[in-house]
C-alpha cells in the first residue's frame, strides 16, 4: 500500500466542522501510539476547507456541488501522498460516490463500520442521531438493516433540538453543559421508548459526552469506530 515501508499514509478530508476534527487527529494518533508504543504517531495528511463553504452546500442541499469540493479535496490529498482515505462527516458520506470517483485511493466508509461495530455490540435497535441530511439520506438505515439492527430515526422535535445542537453551538466549538443535559435526556427517553443503542452519527455529538458515558456499551460513536478502522488500516501490512 505504502512504497516506503512504513505505516499507511490517511488522507482526512476534515474541517466539517473543525472541532471534530480535532478530535479525529488525536484519536488517530493515539491509537497508532498505542500499537506501536514509544514515541511513534500516525502517517497522516488532512485536507480541511472554510467550513461555511460546506455548510452551505448541505443546507441548499447542493450535493453535486459538495462532491465537487470533497473530490477536489481528494485529489489534493491523493497528491500529497495519502495512501486511504477517509470523510471526517457522516452528512457528508452522501457524496462518498464523488469522492471514491475522484482518485483510485479507497476509502474507509464511516457508515459501514460504524453499522458493524453497532452488530458487534449485540445491539439490535438502534437510534439513529445525526443531522437531518443523515436521518434522510438513508444510509445508515440501509447499513445497520444490512447488518440485521433495526434503525430508529428521530421524531421530528427531536431532529430540530438536533440540528440546533450540531449548526448553532458544535459545530462552531460551542459546547455547554445545558445542552449536554438536553441531549442526555433525549438518549434516555430513547432507551425508555424501546431502543438498545444509540448510534451518534453526527462527528461532533460525541464533544456533548464525556469519555466514560461514549464508552458504554448502547453507545456507538462514529468517530470511535471510524478512528478504529482507520488505524487499522494504516497498520494492516506492518502484521503481514
Amino acid at each position: 500500500m505504502t512504497s516506503t515501508g512504513g505505516p499507511a499514509v490517511i488522507g482526512l478530508l476534515g474541517g466539517m466542522s473543525w472541532p471534530s476534527t480535532v478530535t479525529y487527529y488525536r484519536a488517530v494518533n493515539e491509537g497508532v501510539a498505542a500499537r506501536l508504543g514509544g514515541s511513534h504517531s500516525a502517517r497522516m495528511v488532512v485536507w480541511s476547507p472554510d467550513y461555511a463553504e460546506v455548510e452551505s452546500r448541505q443546507l441548499a442541499e447542493d450535493w453535486h456541488g459538495a462532491g465537487e469540493l470533497l473530490a477536489e479535496g481528494a485529489r489534493r490529498l491523493a497528491a500529497a501522498g495519502a495512501d486511504v482515505l477517509a470523510i471526517a462527516c457522516n452528512t457528508m458520506h452522501r457524496v462518498a460516490g464523488a469522492v471514491g470517483a475522484a482518485c483510485d485511493l479507497p476509502l474507509i466508509d464511516i457508515v459501514e463500520v460504524t453499522a458493524a461495530a453497532t452488530r458487534r455490540r449485540g445491539i439490535t435497535r438502534a437510534a439513529v442521531l445525526g443531522t437531518r441530511f443523515t436521518a434522510a439520506g438513508g444510509q445508515f438505515t440501509g447499513a445497520l438493516a444490512a447488518h440485521g439492527v433495526e434503525p430508529v430515526l428521530p421524531a421530528p422535535g427531536d431532529q430540530r433540538l438536533i440540528d440546533r445542537l450540531i449548526y448553532e453551538e458544535l459545530c462552531l466549538g460551542t459546547t455547554n453543559e445545558r445542552s449536554a443535559d438536553e441531549f442526555r435526556r433525549l438518549c434516555e427517553r430513547l432507551r425508555g421508548e424501546g431502543v438498545d443503542g444509540i448510534v451518534l452519527a453526527c462527528t461532533e455529538l460525541g464533544l456533548l459526552l464525556p469519555a466514560a458515558e461514549r464508552a458504554a456499551p448502547e453507545v456507538v460513536d462514529t468517530v470511535d469506530a471510524h478512528v478504529a478502522a482507520l488505524v487499522t488500516a494504516s497498520l494492516a501490512h506492518l502484521s503481514n
